[in-house]
């Protein structure tokens, strides 16, 4: 495990990515509240920058990122937009989960679970999971 690997992202970024954590969804808000301040184990960040890009949530320690899809992703452009996006990403060493914005909002345990065994998976031992 590359422990806080930076990922070089274009300066510009910056502004944008804390326009977007002050306009988060909902979903966003609500999953935020969940993996905040190393609730997992791990320290998260919202609207990082990454190249050229910006992903919803990452942690630098597992090189993970994580997207919440809303309604917008669902067309078949939109659809070929992510992958190619996921892709670039992934091409760093990043690995990604995805999240439907209605998951996030009507099951918010299911999805906090898929990361903490994503965690788990491969990242053993396992962080610290919630309530503990």
């Amino acid at each position: 495990m590359n422990k806080n690997k930076i990922i070089p992202y274009k300066p510009h970024l910056k502004k944008l990515a804390r326009e977007l954590r002050k306009n988060a969804t909902v979903a966003e808000r609500l999953l935020w509240q969940e993996i905040r301040r190393k609730r997992l184990g791990v320290e998260f960040h919202r609207q990082t920058p990454i190249d050229r890009l910006i992903v919803d949530f990452y942690c630098h320690e597992l090189m993970l990122a994580i997207e919440i899809d809303g309604i917008t992703h669902n067309s078949e452009a939109a659809l070929k937009k992510d992958a190619d996006r996921q892709a670039r990403i992934e091409s760093f060493g990043v690995s990604f989960l995805r999240f439907f914005d209605h998951d996030a909002r009507e099951n918010l345990e299911g999805v906090v679970m898929r990361i903490i065994s994503w965690i788990e998976e491969r990242h053993p031992p396992c962080p610290l999971q919630r309530g503990e």
